[in-house]
């Protein structure tokens, strides 16, 4: 069951909050803004089926909730650091990375 959280953000049974209606992850939104540098209106560019009041309201979620949402990206990113370590470099790297040489 979801808990309403605030104006179009629901927090699933998971613990994660998304945009009402839709299984867009506020942090998705987050990473957009924060990685690409893009305002609501990109976002809504890449993401047609949010509007543009979801998009403001993910927003506005994360800065209510910043450290909670900024210690789940740095958690996303070490695990996916540990799993690229455990797995080694891929043969495309490898591939890419001796073309260059040659």
């Amino acid at each position: 069951m979801a808990t309403v959280a605030a104006p179009h953000i629901e927090i699933g049974s998971d613990g994660v909050p998304r945009i009402m209606g839709t299984q867009t992850k506020v942090l998705e939104v987050v990473l957009d803004r924060l990685a690409h540098h893009w305002d609501a209106d990109e976002i809504q560019r890449q993401h047609p089926y949010l509007s543009l009041a979801q998009i403001y309201s993910a927003l506005a979620y994360y800065h209510d909730h910043q450290a909670e949402i900024d210690e789940a990206i740095e958690r996303s990113i070490a695990v996916s650091e540990r799993i690229r370590h455990e797995n080694g470099e891929t043969p495309i790297r490898v591939k890419l990375r001796n073309a260059k040489s040659a």
